[in-house]
């Protein structure tokens, strides 16, 4: 009877949150359609040049410890256009169907993969076989990757090779002949690739896009005109998943929402004595509560000087104290990413000090969110946050220039999200309907800044993942707060991970 008396009040506040809709049951969790692969895949032909053929490949599993992996995560252009999540394995997509010597029938679609391995797989557990891959997923044809070295492909034949960047830092596994590296290696003799495409190469010439420039503009179309390329595959494949599709949407409301409950519990739960740590496993705790497989990017939980760093991903803080703290965090789902960000005062009331930069970066957020709608340059969202941010620091004298303010916000203020939390768009364009934006500007003091001392230790972060619609912004994270006196009267509330400590005014 003890043990039940015990558990008890634990599991009447959790059917309590479950009611309120804090935590939301995985069994009513939606799913991507098998047919949206097989979609993706016709769109992709759609926009493909002729006689042209596009080429993925699975990502590369990496070592924990000896005999140990890092939890696999599959290439997101592989899933998006094959929904297949096993490593090892490349991916051939043609514009036309293309007839090869030994096949019966033209192929519109080909990946190569791991033939099932019974005595593996109790180790490892059960992969996609090649007749699911078929007729599950609809791919045309799917064939033992070790029969990759033999397929009579003729690249040279082709007018355009679009090329998947090339996996790197890849460990040949001796016991297997047609693992990733193999794959590659392959790829490259029947190519007579060279120099493997890099990200690196990617970030130029995303770079000279950005610049306008008539002679980089040349450049960059000589580079659209090259037999094996990588500039070409990363425009084509960024043009479809810029825009969400109904399905993806849906994905992302839900990564969202898990998101925002998640968040929500964190601010109902923090007080001064509890850790970052603490506070990223209720956030964690959270997401896979509500169905998500984990999370889209290492959570941020940063308090007091680490709310400074950008990319503080320590959370080793052992008391946030009356500390700011900017918690970043992302429920992956289905694998899509959310990115939320709310700051909040670890005593759960805000200082003169902290109200006052919150304020402010709080206005930037609304005006860049107010910005939002179909047709606007992309940059226009970040010039109006940034813009709201220069003239507030003006005001407060803690700059002279308009131009210092990216002194104290390094970033821009918006990205597009989806399988990743920086997922692919078409850079210098326009924002288009249904792209998935975040909105999150920054303001950031670390100890030492040439301002007041008074500011020092504050970093502040608000963002909100936002729908483009034709004539306005939809925010998908509203529903964990960002006004300071809604955040404020969160953390008032009860929840069941708070520690037994009072907070000021209760």
């Amino acid at each position: 009877m003890r043990k039940i008396s015990c558990t008890l009040p634990w599991l009447l506040l959790a059917l309590l949150m479950v009611a309120a809709g804090e935590i939301t049951s995985a069994q009513s969790n939606p799913t991507l359609p098998l047919s949206f692969f097989k979609s993706r895949r016709e769109a992709l032909r759609e926009i493909m040049p002729p006689n042209s053929v596009l080429v993925l490949f699975s990502n590369a599993e990496h070592d924990y410890t000896n005999d140990n992996a890092y939890p696999y995560h599959q290439n997101p252009d592989l899933y998006y256009f094959s929904g297949i999540k096993d490593p090892d394995a490349i991916m051939l997509i043609f514009k036309e169907p293309h007839k090869f010597m030994g096949m019966n029938r033209p192929l519109k679609e080909v990946i190569y993969m791991q033939e099932n391995n019974p005595a593996m797989e109790k180790w490892t557990g059960a992969r996609t076989t090649l007749k699911e891959a078929m007729e599950t997923y609809q791919i045309d044809t799917a064939i033992d990757a070790f029969r990759f070295r033999i397929f009579p492909i003729n690249f040279s034949s082709f007018s355009i090779v679009m090329s998947d960047l090339l996996p790197v830092d890849i460990k040949p596994d001796m016991n297997n002949r047609a693992d990733l590296f193999n794959l590659i290696s392959e790829f490259k003799v029947k190519t007579g690739i060279s120099r493997s495409p890099s990200q690196r190469d990617i970030l130029i010439s995303n770079l000279i896009i950005e610049k306008n420039n008539p002679a980089q503009k040349a450049l960059i179309d000589t580079m659209l005109k090259e037999h094996i390329n990588f500039v070409l595959f990363n425009r084509l494949t960024s043009q479809l998943r810029e825009v969400k599709t109904p399905e993806e949407l849906s994905m992302l409301k839900k990564a969202v929402d898990i998101t925002c409950s998640g968040q929500n519990e964190a601010i109902r739960s923090i007080v001064p004595s509890m850790s970052e740590l603490e506070i990223q496993g209720i956030q964690e705790y959270m997401f896979k509560k509500g169905g998500a497989a984990g999370e889209g990017f290492t959570s941020i939980i940063a308090s007091g000087n680490s709310g400074c760093i950008l990319f503080y991903t320590g959370n080793q803080g052992a008391h946030v104290g009356s500390n700011l703290v900017v918690m970043e965090t992302g429920a992956e789902y289905q694998g899509y990413t959310a990115k939320v960000t709310r700051t909040v005062p670890g005593n759960g009331k805000f200082s003169p000090v902290q109200l006052e930069l919150y304020k402010l970066v709080l206005a930037a957020h609304d005006s860049a969110i107010k910005s939002i709608r179909a047709g606007i340059p992309y940059q226009e969202v970040d010039r109006k946050g940034m813009d709201v941010l220069a003239k507030g620091l003006l005001q407060l004298g803690i700059i002279r220039d308009a131009r210092q303010v990216t002194s104290y916000c390094p970033h821009s203020i918006s990205h597009s999200i989806g399988l990743e939390v920086y997922d692919k768009y078409i850079l210098g364009g326009a924002l288009k309907k249904n792209m998935v934006i975040t909105v999150g500007p920054g303001l950031y003091f670390p100890e030492g800044s040439p301002c007041d001392k008074k500011y020092w230790g504050n970093g502040i972060r608000i963002t909100d993942d936002v729908l483009v619609l034709a004539d306005h912004g939809e925010a998908l994270s509203k529903s964990t707060p960002v006004k300071p006196e809604e955040i404020e009267s969160l953390m008032r509330g009860n929840s069941i991970f708070k520690p037994k400590t009072s907070l000021p005014g209760k």
